[in-house]
């Protein structure tokens, strides 16, 4: 009896100090560890997400959609919740696209409590995966970009990361406009990592959309006119701009070649550029037209003004003749300008002055950015005054020794077509619906001028011009071929086997409503402006017209 009542004590005893160790350790805990401890749980039951923004929507000018945003995952996981890291690899690689040994490895990294298994999943494939309900992966809610219309004016629009954030073209510079407003969710997990409750603590707001001046289908029209180009003469790349010069809309801005934008990454740089605003060219003879607009309008010449041309002109050390081998000839200025005659031009130039030839380049907006709402905009080069040598006027007034964007000419050209004032080109048209103001202009020449300049470059596509095999029946057309040496950078002289044809043009030649200028980088077989450039030119210009219920008169 007295030991069974000695074995009580001892099981009581021993009891007891269970029970007091217990509560030690409880009191240790809750006192002492208390607040990290809660802090682990809750950071192990809820997360804070940043639920981005639905990205505002790219339209063209009738509503077509050229970038959109739809609801997709992002595939997430928490490895040490992954019971069976072989069998869920196996399971998830195909549908999400990735290797087995990759998704292992991030699923057997214990020590990670997140990993990224695939981002920005379209909805479809997040769903698949949900329905396998595996435990420690889970879906996040986010939105992918995508382009409907695909390589369709891609390097204008541009791209997104795969964070959402702009990459280049519009996406690139209006990224803030379009982005919208993140949003906040709280999501409770169970022991497994399931969510079981979500709730957002701040509503995402999405991002503007943007509609442009842009029209897909005259879009459509240029690159396939610049497709032909890349097939018949392979150049390095080409690039059309079409222009309201009443208002300086751009309708179309298009680069070859050609990529998709939901591909984009895979394209090469040189393909990846928008070549309209990107790439830096000596002009050539489209530069003539405004050696010949200065000396217009300061008095110098008048469109009847005789000249007798030597076959060749001195200007210093350099002795420049016309392209085509000829005798002394007597030509009108507006003669030298539809035949494009090096000769003349210099002439009219050295006439004009250096100082005067200097200040008409920089009041037509060449040596800066036009102020196109586009990112990467070159500002091409003009040679500073007091660094012209003795010879700079031999060459600078045909287009030589200073460099130009293709939207910068375009630019220039319809200050022409418009009756004399200068306005910076846009693309977007209204913001949420709101129109954006026109770009504010400032006249830099007469309308006298500009008419007289108008009638002249009409020569250009008349029987002797050097685009007179281009024509659109029942309608007056206007502008300039140009076909321009490169530089060789070897050598730093011009190549005599790499040029830049090119042409700008507009119409009706008399109330212009319509500009389109063409350029192609290093075409072969043929270099000449009027035979690579004009008659893509009048391509697109014969659908633009009637297109646009634009009529002859």
């Amino acid at each position: 009896m007295v030991a069974t009542e000695r074995r009580i004590g001892w099981l009581f005893a021993t009891f007891l100090a269970l029970l007091a160790l217990a509560a030690t350790r409880t009191a240790y805990l809750a006192a002492v560890k208390g607040h990290s401890l809660r802090r682990a749980a809750v950071t192990q039951q809820l997360t804070q997400v940043t639920v981005p923004a639905a990205r505002g929507l790219i339209v063209d000018r009738h509503g077509v959609d050229l970038a959109v945003s739809e609801p997709a995952d992002n595939v997430t996981a928490t490895p040490y919740l992954v019971h069976d890291p072989v069998t869920v690899a196996r399971r998830l690689a195909p549908l999400l696209n990735r290797s087995f040994d990759a998704l292992l490895a991030q699923l057997t990294r214990r020590r990670s409590g997140f990993a990224y298994l695939a981002r920005s999943v379209p909805a479809a494939t997040g769903d698949a995966v949900a329905r396998l309900h595996i435990g420690g992966i889970t879906l996040l809610p986010v939105t992918r970009r995508d382009y409907p219309m695909g390589a369709l004016a891609s390097q204008l629009v541009g791209a997104v990361g795969i964070d959402g954030t702009g990459l280049s073209g519009l996406e690139y510079s209006r990224n803030r406009l379009l982005l919208g407003t993140a949003g906040q969710r709280r999501v409770t997990s169970d022991a497994i990592g399931q969510p079981i409750a979500i709730r957002d603590s701040r509503v995402a707001q999405p991002g503007s959309s943007v509609t442009l001046t842009l029209d897909a289908v005259l879009q459509g029209q240029a690159e396939q006119v610049l497709s032909q180009i890349g097939q018949s003469y392979h150049p390095k790349g080409a690039t059309a701009i079409v222009m309201d010069p009443r208002t300086n809309q751009i309708l179309a801005m298009a680069s070859w070649p050609r990529v998709d934008a939901n591909n984009i990454g895979s394209a090469p740089p040189y393909a990846r550029e928008n070549r309209a605003i990107g790439f830096n060219y000596e002009p050539g003879s489209t530069f003539k037209a405004f050696t010949v607009a200065g000396a217009l309008q300061d008095g110098v010449v008048t469109p009847d003004t005789s000249f007798d041309l030597a076959p060749q002109i001195q200007v210093a050390d350099r002795t420049i003749h016309d392209a085509e081998a000829r005798g002394p000839v007597t030509l009108t200025t507006a003669q030298i300008l539809a035949q494009s005659s090096n000769v003349g031009a210099i002439t009219i130039g050295l006439r004009l002055g250096a100082d005067r030839f200097n200040y008409w380049v920089r009041r037509f907006g060449f040596g800066r950015p036009t102020g196109v709402e586009l990112p990467g905009e070159e500002r091409g080069q003009v040679l500073a005054l007091d660094k012209y040598s003795g010879s700079s006027m031999g060459n600078l007034p045909i287009g030589q020794g200073e460099s130009v964007t293709p939207l910068q000419m375009a630019t220039a050209y319809a200050a022409i077509a418009n009756g004399g004032i200068l306005r910076p080109p846009h693309i977007i048209g209204s913001v949420n619906g709101r129109p954006v103001p026109l770009p504010a202009g400032h006249r830099i020449i007469s309308p006298q001028v500009a008419a007289e300049l108008r009638r002249m470059l009409q020569g250009v596509l008349a029987p002797g011009g050097t685009a007179s095999e281009v024509s659109i029946p029942g309608y007056q057309l206007a502008g300039k071929t140009g076909t321009a040496n490169k530089v060789d950078p070897a050598t730093g002289t011009y190549s005599q086997s790499r040029y830049v044809a090119s042409f700008v043009g507009f119409a009706p030649a008399r109330n212009p409503r319509l500009l389109v200028s063409v350029m192609a980088d290093e075409p072969q077989s043929a270099i000449y402006g009027g035979v690579v450039a004009a008659p893509a030119f009048g391509q697109i210009m014969s659908f633009a017209l009637p297109y646009l219920r634009i009529g002859p008169n």
